[in-house]
């Protein structure tokens, strides 16, 4: 089964920075992944597109974090990054990865499981 494992949830004070990873394992040895994203759900609230990095490495990012986040991956690694700056309450949600490419000779989509990131003075 291919998972995505997230880490570095946390609670952290306005102003402070903290990085989230996202690593996918047990896709089939020929698996390749092109689309990664990150998507939150603050409370209350339906989902957002943080930011998204494809194979070539372009990225694009939601106006609510642009200058304030930053994607990035290791292909060989499978793992995606998210390091978020000048974190400010209206930050706080659940924040997910997502990876999109193909796998065993298909399309495939996996989903992280979701981290829990508070800003709070």
């Amino acid at each position: 089964q291919v998972q995505l494992q997230e880490s570095g949830p946390g609670l952290v004070k306005p102003s402070q920075t903290l990085s989230l990873t996202c690593t996918v394992s047990g896709g089939s040895i020929t698996a390749n992944y092109y689309y990664w994203s990150w998507i939150r759900q603050p409370p209350g609230k339906q989902r957002e597109l943080v930011a998204t990095i494809t194979g070539g490495d372009q990225t694009n990012y939601a106006d609510s974090v642009k200058g304030r986040f930053t994607i990035s991956r290791d292909r060989i690694k499978n793992t995606v990054y998210l390091q978020m700056n000048s974190l400010k309450p209206e930050d706080t949600a659940v924040y997910y990865c997502n990876v999109r490419g193909s796998d065993s000779g298909r399309f495939a989509s996996y989903w992280g499981q979701g981290t829990q990131v508070t800003v709070s003075s």
